[in-house]
């Protein structure tokens, strides 16, 4: 079997998301933490549309955005499977997961704005924490995907686990635990479990790395 490497950056919650899938379910892989302001050659060669992390190689064949290569590692390696084999539940995950991939964009439009636009981005990240917090986990089960994570656990996991670094660098509020209890219990799960828990960033060194880059942001914005 060809070996496995992963693009990636350790603050990244897309390289998150790539890095759990590989450690549940079991793959062996080299990972090359990128430089994203200074992005190697080889990383612009495997991803000359978006020029983006992550990048999965697999032996010489490249395969990139975080949700399409753990669909693809779902499809080459069946162990620890992530979605179910019945086809309209396989079918109803990709639903969440795609609502989760174009609504969760909101809690970064939070981290990177002011004023009227922040507002928005902070409704609508309440509004779609609100839907899954109807939707989520059944009573009884730690996960959306029941008692083992699946793969609208790591799509959901890359926006939870970074929402609280956002607060505090943002100043905004977003996640209210009494609000949304069934998802306070599945964060508390799901960051508890080996896998995920042994592969998330340094909260401290995350925050010291949000706040650097937003403060960089903002007063670029304001002095165009």
């Amino acid at each position: 079997m060809d070996g496995v490497k992963l693009h990636g950056a350790w603050a990244s919650p897309f390289s998150n998301r790539v890095v759990w899938a590989l450690k549940l379910k079991g793959i062996p892989f080299d990972y090359i933490e990128e430089d994203l302001p200074n992005k190697s050659a080889l990383l612009l060669q495997y991803n000359p549309v978006h020029k983006k992390i992550p990048v999965l190689v697999h032996g010489s064949r490249p395969v990139c955005e975080s949700m399409v290569i753990i669909e693809y590692l779902e499809e080459t390696w069946p162990q620890y499977p992530l979605l179910p084999t019945d086809p309209h539940e396989r079918a109803v995950l990709r639903f969440w997961v795609k609502l989760i991939e174009e609504k969760g964009l909101n809690i970064w439009i939070v981290y990177r704005s002011v004023g009227e636009e922040q507002d928005k981005a902070v409704r609508e990240s309440v509004e779609m924490l609100s839907i899954l917090e109807e939707h989520g986990p059944n009573k009884g089960k730690k996960f959306f995907g029941g008692d083992g994570i699946n793969i609208m656990d790591i799509a959901f996991g890359a926006v939870a686990c970074w929402i609280g670094a956002i607060e505090e660098v943002s100043g905004r509020k977003i996640f209210d635990a009494a609000k949304f209890p069934r998802l306070n219990s599945w964060i508390a799960n799901f960051e508890s479990s080996p896998v995920i828990a042994e592969n998330l960033p340094d909260q401290e060194k995350l925050r010291e790395l949000l706040a650097r880059v937003r403060e960089k942001r903002l007063s670029s914005s304001t002095h165009k």
